[in-house]
């Protein structure tokens, strides 16, 4: 047999259980062997947490690592949501905390070059560390309980390979106070280490407020003198871009971190869309696969991506949706529309793609001749009347009072007549131009009328990309409401059409009755 091949008598890998230990790659410090795969699997007690640091490593190098590698995973090997890191060559991977009490490493080598390889040492319940990934929890030692004296812990956190600032919330706070926080304190640096601008130095009771760092890198470091303690401190932190977006444009997309890779563990993530008073927020699912129902409740209980009406978690559920799922496009009830994805510790899937599209509220009604369009200024600020048209742009839409207006016949503006459902419809097309430069962006909605009963309705037939809106929705009960929440004077029109029907019927009524009284009279 070849000489570094894995003989049967070498344990690989393994439960490591004890409050601290060390452990290496097969041979360690000789040459590990070809063709190698150990999973160690380090699990502390329920409520700690597990710090990770080598001492030694060198493994054969590869500019993906695709050859020999180490794998760290906050949780659970093999769930590509948890993966913390992959390593090789000679730079040793920098020390890891785990969010829980489970952590796991992965070593793995393939048939030529071998190395001397590697030895790491953990323990529970140290302090500090560096930490990865999009979005995680950091507590002061023993938290709820009293943290200890003569603490000092340093978080380091970035690398996250999104290059976006860091956000720090502090939802719990309560340590020795002093002037100048001199005694036990937090403090806060604007990158990787002490040399960096400092952010806040905080103690006492009152929670520190929302830290949002300007590089990628955040250090946070907790110090407790001789007596004196309190209960310390938890905080949240996240990474600010592909975790936690607000979206102000009438159209636009995102996805779910890391798409279409496998998202993150342990995430809250939120997109907040908010547009101008009147408009409406269309969401279209282009592609979302997530962590599938619970067996048990048959629920979204795992993963799931919620929608929420009015900008805050505390508005009214939209929809919570979670596994692998084709979706109907979702509007919103107001001008704002918040997204919250969240993940648990295991079984990441390939998240979401999701285009949306401020609907513009408008009031369509129609004559047996006529289409009536009404469009609040306020909703289209920005634009020039002539970006508003029906049909072609001869047909533009006038300013009066608040609105844009556009009133014309049937047989104008590109209208022009088709049956639906056995009935006859008018049908045209209105136009409302957001281009910039050479950025073409024109929105399109098809308004239908049925001559004889005098209904009007209004679909979005192009928006973020009529590639992918195979399905329109109808908007007329948006439209509805918008119509309702209108100035009604404004929305008021002459219908001098119906008028002279009218008239015409009542004068043939009474030239019949004058004919029927004639011939009675002969």
């Amino acid at each position: 047999s070849h000489p570094l091949l894995c003989p049967p008598g070498i344990k690989c890998g393994g439960v490591l259980s004890a409050p601290s230990g060390n452990f290496s790659s097969p041979n360690f410090p000789g040459l590990y062997p070809y063709e190698t795969e150990c999973t160690w699997l380090i699990v502390v007690a329920e409520g700690s947490s597990v710090l990770l640091s080598f001492s030694h490593f060198e493994l054969e190098y590869h500019d993906a690592c695709a050859y020999d590698y180490l794998q760290v995973y906050n949780g659970a090997a093999r769930d590509r949501g948890n993966l913390l890191g992959t390593f090789c060559g000679h730079s040793p991977p920098p020390p890891f905390s785990s969010a829980w009490h489970v952590m796991a490493v992965v070593f793995r080598s393939d048939r030529h070059v071998a190395k001397h390889g590697f030895a790491a040492a953990y323990r529970k319940d140290a302090c500090g560390g560096q930490l990865t990934g999009l979005s995680g929890e950091i507590t002061s030692p023993r938290y709820p309980e009293s943290y200890p004296n003569d603490a000092e812990c340093r978080w380091s956190i970035g690398g996250t390979g999104s290059g976006g600032p860091l956000t720090l919330v502090f939802a719990d706070f309560q340590m020795e106070g002093g002037q100048g926080c001199g005694f036990d304190y937090v403090a806060l640096f604007d990158g990787p280490t002490v040399a960096a601008p400092r952010l806040g130095r905080y103690c006492g009771n009152a929670r520190p407020p929302r830290t949002v760092s300007s590089t990628p890198h955040l250090l946070i470091i907790f110090k407790s003198d001789f007596n004196i303690g309190g209960r310390g401190f938890k905080a949240h932190f996240y990474s600010a871009g592909e975790c936690q977006e607000v979206f102000t444009t009438v159209k636009g997309n995102f996805s779910s971190p890391q798409y279409p890779n496998f998202y993150p563990n342990n995430l809250k993530c939120q997109w907040s869309i908010r547009l101008p008073p009147g408009y409406r927020v269309k969401i279209f699912f282009l592609d979302m696969e997530l962590e599938g129902r619970s067996s048990l409740t048959g629920g979204c209980d795992y993963d799931h991506l919620s929608a929420f009406d009015g900008g805050t978690e505390n508005g009214s559920l939209l929809g919570r949706w979670c596994g692998r799922e084709s979706l109907a496009p979702v509007t919103s009830r107001s001008n704002r529309l918040l997204l919250v994805l969240h993940t648990d510790r295991n079984t990441a899937k390939r998240g979401f793609s999701i285009s949306y599209v401020g609907v513009v509220p408008m009031n369509v009604s129609c004559t047996r001749t006529d289409f009536h369009i009404q469009i609040p200024v306020q909703s289209l600020a920005q634009l020039e009347r002539n970006r508003i048209y029906l049909g072609t742009p001869s047909c533009a839409a006038q300013v009066v009072g608040r609105n844009f207006k556009i009133h014309t016949r049937f047989d104008t503006c590109g209208t022009e007549s088709q049956r639906r459902n056995n009935t006859s419809v008018i049908i045209s097309t209105l136009y409302i131009d957001f281009s910039v430069g050479d950025q073409e962006d024109i929105h399109q909605y098809e308004v239908q009328c049925e001559p004889k009963r005098k209904e009007a309705s209004v679909t979005l037939i192009a928006g973020p990309d009529p590639s992918r809106l195979s399905q329109a929705e109808n908007l007329v009960d948006v439209q509805q409401r918008e119509g309702e929440a209108m100035d009604a004077r404004e929305i008021k029109s002459q219908d001098t059409s119906d008028i002279v029907f009218i008239s015409i019927c009542i004068l043939a009524g009474l030239l019949m009755v004058i004919a029927v009284v004639g011939l009675v009279l002969l």
